[in-house]
């Protein structure tokens, strides 16, 4: 029989974390589970060094959770044997990794916390798991945060982003620097940033992105109308998006920089950042 911490945050999947950390108990029915709400914590590093060494910790929640705690945390007080449960709305940490694990639906997650890429955003930097948003995507956070701010009910995304296609944003024009070179666009409605290859509950942006690998890509995704732009939306949840070049092209690097003519929101694996102007990642 193993002891394991289950970390899990409160608030996340719309204020269901505890219950769904609690699924973990039929998974593990020979172990003891002790529950610890990460909420109104910030100094993990000083929760986990209060256990023995060898303690194993479960980690239950969404993307958020996971990018909330590796930027609360420096990687060397990570503990050794430290497990991750999805727990959350889109998963798409989890569905990149599982991909190469054989998994039970608990994956040890230490050597995908190495590492990490970084992003400064409106003067702050966070480290990230899977993308960090700019375009649309960003708006649908920000419009997900108004509607979880009136409600407890379940949240929509796919409506969000039709709305937002047909009527609530605007594209814009954006200059992309990517290893030092520089390209400029009109129209663009996307522009994520990718450490895995799924974002956003299963869209696949950039198909052939490794998170094993040490570049970032990132999709432009750059087209006049907003019907067709929505016509052809539904594309990206293959990864089949890309047959025409010319509205969503693909670029690859270490250092890379989307600055957009008008200001709009961002997100960085799901947490929103408003009136962005610029965002700047480095793998």
């Amino acid at each position: 029989m193993s002891k394991y911490i289950v970390l899990y945050n409160g608030k996340a999947d719309n204020g269901t974390g505890l219950e769904n950390a609690k699924k973990l108990q039929d998974m593990l029915k020979d172990d003891e589970l002790e529950y610890v709400d990460l909420v109104g914590k910030d100094d993990y590093a000083a929760l986990v060094k209060g256990y023995a060494k060898d303690q194993k910790f479960i980690l239950s929640g969404g993307d958020g959770t996971v990018n909330y705690f590796i930027n609360h945390i420096d990687e060397k007080d990570i503990p050794e044997e430290f497990y991750y449960y999805p727990a959350g709305t889109g998963n798409d940490f989890y569905h990149d990794i599982s991909e190469r694990e054989n998994t039970n639906g608990i994956i040890q997650i230490n050597k995908y916390l190495k590492n990490l890429p970084v992003c400064e955003v409106n003067g702050k930097t966070y480290k990230f798991i899977d993308n960090v948003g700019y375009g649309i995507d960003g708006y649908c956070c920000e419009a997900a945060d108004i509607l979880k701010a009136k409600s407890d009910k379940p949240i929509n995304y796919t409506a969000i982003a039709i709305k937002g296609l047909l009527f609530h944003f605007s594209n814009r024009a954006a200059k992309v620097t990517v290893d030092g070179k520089e390209y400029n666009f009109k129209h663009v409605w996307l522009a994520p940033v990718m450490k895995g290859k799924y974002y956003g509950g299963g869209m696949i942006p950039c198909p052939e992105q490794d998170r094993n690998g040490d570049t970032l890509s990132l999709l432009v995704w750059h087209q006049r109308g907003r019907l067709t732009t929505l016509i052809k939306f539904p594309k990206i949840f293959e990864g089949k998006h890309l047959g025409k070049k010319k509205h969503c092209e693909v670029f690859t690097g270490k250092h890379i920089i989307v600055e957009y003519a008008k200001p709009c929101a961002a997100q960085v694996d799901g947490e929103t950042e408003l009136n962005v102007s610029k965002i700047d990642c480095k793998a």
